[in-house]
């Protein structure tokens, strides 16, 4: 988002006014798109409790063995409920009957701490491709450098992306690179 901003100047006719007022509104997107994904955060963790209650209400209700099957299958993800024999649900499913069912899930600390870590994520992104220019007096220098700044950002968040998702670091930073910078001319392109 922020490079949108930075790449949306034109640096060789950009007063100091212009460039105060693309920092303005990159730092603006950024808190605002920091509280919305904060928000979704929460909705999406209420959510996934909400289902994982209702399951285990329904498990606790039922006394058909195949339909106590179809409900563990149902929790757990497609690849693996593949893979798990009928034996293997009777299993899981006795272990589950031993948990207590659940009431409504509410919104929790631990999702609170959740959803502002994720808004300070966001917010704090912007940061790093701000001080360039702050730091440096003339536009052009201050956007190339903000341009370099956010390239490694994207390829080092790409490198562990990959590493986390068993991955090539090297060959998923530099799709990252590529990803990011085809969006940033994508979204100037159409006014963004």
């Amino acid at each position: 988002m922020a490079m949108t901003f930075t790449g949306s100047i034109h640096a060789a006719s950009s007063g100091k006014e212009e460039i105060r007022t693309m920092l303005i509104g990159a730092i603006g997107c950024n808190l605002a798109w920091g509280l919305v994904d904060g928000v979704m955060y929460i909705l999406t963790d209420l959510v996934e409790r909400g289902r994982t209650a209702n399951a285990l209400r329904s498990l606790h209700r039922t006394r058909d063995p195949d339909k106590a099957r179809a409900i563990v299958a149902g929790a757990v993800p497609g690849s693996l409920a593949s893979v798990l024999k009928a034996a293997d649900l009777d299993t899981v499913r006795a272990w589950l009957e031993r948990i207590p069912a659940q009431g409504r899930p509410g919104i929790t600390g631990r999702s609170l701490r959740g959803a502002l870590g994720v808004f300070l994520l966001v917010s704090l992104s912007t940061c790093p491709l701000i001080v360039p220019f702050l730091f440096l007096s003339e536009p052009t220098p201050a956007l190339r450098t903000s341009h370099g700044v956010a390239l490694v950002m994207l390829f080092v968040v790409g490198s562990a992306f990959g590493r986390h998702a068993g991955q090539s670091p090297l060959r998923t930073g530099l799709w990252m690179v590529l990803i990011g910078v085809f969006l940033v001319l994508l979204t100037i392109a159409l006014g963004g």
